[in-house]
């Protein structure tokens, strides 16, 4: 899908998300630890511009192999559970200018862990072909018990009866986040990525090198 094609209307995003929801695939075939990752982050400022980064890290060592920024204008209003039409352009565009295509995906949000299961990561999965997954900081629906408190404790996060992600510890005693998947790759399998992304802090590092990388290409 290209800009120009891009959806005006809530109504025309809907329609959008209807059709290419069914196109997600869960198959899991990606290796235990892939060599890359590729977090992605997005920030705004009150004109309404938005600066997308797209950082690549070696999995093992969590050191940075390449990162690409892209500015632009937002392309959609903000609307909840549309919020990936606000950002898909950016950041396509961002991954675009990487040289090397990422192994797996890393998004700041959710996959499955949306109200028509099709989150920032799954779109971003199915329109790039990529794995992907989300790691959101706060919960956008479901309902779930409390995660122990040590790290790499975690519990289903459950709407409408389905199980649309975890709930996962990534440090004693700091707040969860909420993992789910969104384009091949299985919510375990994400979930031990997160964890493996998570050496120090809450957040994982691809997030939080993508967040200030996009910070400083909007000033």
């Amino acid at each position: 899908m290209h800009t120009e094609d891009w959806p005006a209307t809530a109504e025309e995003a809907l329609a959008v998300q209807e059709r290419l929801r069914g196109l997600v695939d869960l198959t899991d075939d990606l290796p235990e630890l892939p060599p890359t990752v590729t977090g992605l982050d997005v920030a705004y400022d009150e004109t309404g511009h938005i600066a997308a980064a797209a950082v690549t890290l070696e999995t093992a060592g969590l050191t940075v192999v390449e990162q690409r920024t892209h500015r632009a204008q937002a392309a959609f209003p903000y609307e909840p559970g549309l919020f990936a039409f606000r950002e898909l352009p950016s950041l396509l565009a961002a991954l675009d200018r990487l040289e090397r295509t990422p192994d797996v995906l890393v998004c700041d949000g959710h996959g499955l862990a949306h109200p028509r299961r099709f989150g920032l990561a799954c779109h971003l999965g199915v329109l790039t072909g990529l794995p992907a997954f989300g790691v959101g900081k706060t919960r956008f629906v479901g309902s779930h018990d409390e995660p122990g408190a040590s790290r790499g404790a975690s519990v289903p996060l459950v709407d409408a009866g389905e199980e649309v992600g975890a709930v996962v510890r990534t440090q004693d005693g700091v707040k969860p986040v909420y993992v789910s998947a969104g384009h091949r790759i299985g919510l375990a399998h994400a979930g031990r990525l997160t964890l493996a992304l998570t050496p120090r802090y809450r957040l994982p590092e691809t997030t939080r090198h993508a967040d200030r990388l996009s910070r400083a290409a909007l000033r």
